[in-house]
């Protein structure tokens, strides 16, 4: 079975009889040579599994892989961008059910990066020098959209959320990528992480099949900042984007006229009942 360890004639990816993490380049890359590079990372040997059942030592593994990759990657002449993330489901495309993510390494900024960097430009100029995402996080934990605070990582649903249940979770301390941060941080990870997703199998209530998401992280270039005016990589913050298409149960959230031919995204679930939601099924 693809993804899972080799055993016997039974042949995979994986040659080692089993594993703990594991990193390996796409078989069938959507970049690759001087266009970038496509990575797999298997979370766990354990077919049945998910990263939510990781123990709290594996989800640092994991965390530790994407950090190794990150740096390994950003060394590479043709990469500019490195771009960690999960797709879990059937309905977000997923084909091999066994619990992996993926890298890219992209030979550009993405455009959703740009954009981001294009109003941090913009925030700093208007404001004298403020930062943006130290001013959208100071907001946001101010505010009652907070799903999950601990020392080191805040969690809460965005003002101006895009799905139905989508969680943006950030450090406290401004760090621009994963290899900036500190190991309080790192420690304190996979704590927060587990119980957000644990509570996104738990948002459509039991009986429900696995809630399907995308977890992405944002990370600052390795380059090409020249373009944003003013704009460095320590001003970037590293932050991840946790959210499903499943609006409710046996319904999902399609990309229709509104969405797909002009990038305004209707949502019928508003963000503080979304929050809501998130905090009532918190772990007991």
């Amino acid at each position: 079975m693809p993804l899972c360890p080799t055993r016997g004639e039974r042949l995979s990816e994986i040659p080692d009889s089993s594993y703990d993490v594991v990193v390996f380049e796409n078989r069938f890359p959507s970049l690759a040579g001087d266009s970038g590079r496509c990575e797999v990372v298997c979370f766990t040997s354990d077919h049945d599994a998910s990263f939510a059942g990781l123990t709290e030592d594996q989800a640092r593994l994991v965390l530790d892989a994407w950090t190794d990759r990150t740096s390994e990657l950003s060394h590479l002449p043709s990469v500019e961008q490195v771009f960690c993330f999960e797709n879990r489901g059937a309905e977000i495309g997923v084909t091999l059910q066994h619990p992996h993510g993926q890298i890219y390494a992209y030979p550009f900024t993405t455009p959703r990066t740009a954009l981001m960097l294009r109003s941090l430009a913009a925030h700093k100029e208007a404001t004298g020098g403020q930062n943006l995402f130290d001013d959208v996080l100071a907001r946001e934990l101010a505010g009652g959209r907070v799903v999950l605070e601990g020392e080191h990582w805040a969690a809460f649903v965005p003002y101006a959320a895009h799905w139905p249940y989508e969680v943006h979770l950030y450090p406290k301390r401004r760090v621009p990528d994963l290899l900036a941060l500190d190991e309080a941080a790192r420690t304190e990870f996979p704590q927060v992480y587990l119980e957000l997703l644990k509570r996104f199998d738990r948002i459509f209530g039991e009986g429900e099949p696995p809630t399907p998401y995308i977890a992405a992280w944002h990370q600052a270039p390795f380059g090409g900042l020249e373009e944003f005016d003013g704009v460095t990589r320590d001003d970037f913050a590293l932050h991840l984007e946790l959210f499903t298409i499943r609006r409710t149960s046996g319904k999902l959230k399609f990309l229709a006229g509104s969405e797909s031919g002009m990038n305004v995204f209707i949502n019928d679930v508003p963000p503080e009942t979304a929050a809501e939601r998130l905090r009532e099924v918190a772990s007991s």
